[in-house]
């Protein structure tokens, strides 16, 4: 099996070095070189074309989104932005986001090389997912650790939900190429949809951020959830990152609970644990969506909620930036609708009808 070819793209010989040996471990990568600043890197591409590349914002001659806005308009390589500037979320990162790029690492301001050794399976993953990806240009000692299911926050139960509400409930998972796709589907629907609650894979610090922006964009109220908050006709809830959010009933009336644990198909938060939840107390008044991203973390979820006479969606193949995770539930027979990212919310407010 052909391996993926990474150059890294950082100012400083630390994280290069680091970087380069984390990625070294696993036995599907290859660094093929770094480089400190993107004149350096833009050289080596043009004699050698990576598979994926890593790269940092804040560096001297280039910064890393000048670099990045015109590589995805001439060139379109799979781009991992590992910065700093993560840490806080920022309207820069929620840039080279919309400017092409996949995923995010967050490197810590202090500590970094320690951090990204910690982070060693996460990072390799991230970087695995970012080779599979369809990307768009600007216009548009290997150790595994034991892969955790649902079981871990949520034991599978008896359902707990009610055999009809007036109101329904819409969950949706994504990872990899997802916060423009969620973007797409959040744009398209009416201030008075139904309440949504939403797991995006992304870094801790930065969901407070990517809700803001899309509450700026959008006619329904988006807001990082807060453990209590009631799933609302007309609001948005996204998971805050490194921190499950479970669907509760309480009466007629949905909350969230957000709450610590251990990591759930390698994620915190986890598809599969909202999903769970979700079908034990929402069962058939509910609406299932899972999108674009790597892995196959949601997949047994979206089986338990159709199980439990939810309505479920996957994003088709032909729109998903990767598509591990729908595919992964299509597979396991708890998808009801294949349907185009364009089509989505039209999808989800005739299942909510």
């Amino acid at each position: 099996m052909k391996r993926i070819r990474v150059l890294i793209v950082d100012d400083s010989a630390v994280v290069r070095q680091t970087l380069t040996a984390i990625l070294a471990q696993d036995e599907d990568i290859e660094v093929m070189a770094s480089a400190p600043d993107p004149y350096a890197a833009a050289e080596r591409i043009s004699h050698d074309v990576p598979d994926v590349i890593t790269l940092d914002i804040e560096m001297p001659r280039m910064d890393g989104l000048t670099f990045l806005r015109k590589l995805m308009s001439q060139h379109p390589i799979p781009v991992v932005i590992c910065s700093s500037l993560a840490e806080d979320g920022c309207a820069t990162t929620l840039k080279a986001l919309e400017l092409g790029a996949v995923d995010i690492i967050q490197k810590p301001r202090v500590g970094t090389k320690q951090f990204l050794e910690e982070s060693r399976i996460h990072i390799c993953d991230v970087v695995k997912a970012a080779a599979h990806a369809r990307v768009r240009g600007s216009d548009r000692a290997r150790l595994i650790e034991p892969k955790l299911t649902a079981d871990a926050i949520l034991p599978a139960g008896n359902s707990n939900a009610m055999i009809q509400t007036t109101e329904r409930v819409v969950a949706i998972g994504a990872s990899t190429g997802g916060t423009e796709a969620l973007r797409v589907v959040l744009e398209a629907l009416p201030p008075n949809a139904p309440g949504i609650v939403i797991v995006q894979h992304m870094p801790e610090t930065f969901t407070a951020s990517f809700a803001a922006r899309l509450d700026t964009l959008c006619a329904m109220t988006v807001k990082e959830a807060v453990d209590g908050d009631l799933v609302l006709r007309g609001q948005v809830l996204i998971a805050p990152g490194n921190r499950h959010t479970l669907l509760k009933r309480s009466g007629a009336r949905y909350y969230v609970e957000v709450r610590d644990g251990p990591l759930v198909a390698r994620h915190r938060p986890s598809v599969d644990v909202l999903f769970r939840s979700v079908a034990r107390h929402a069962g058939r008044n509910a609406v299932g969506i899972i999108m674009t991203g790597m892995g196959d973390d949601g997949a047994r979820g979206m089986a338990e909620m159709k199980q439990a006479g939810a309505t479920t969606v996957a994003q088709d193949e032909a729109s998903c930036i990767v598509f591990g995770m729908p595919n992964e539930a299509i597979k396991r027979g708890g998808v009801d609708h294949i349907v185009s990212l364009a089509r989505i919310p039209a999808e989800l407010l005739r299942a909510c009808a």
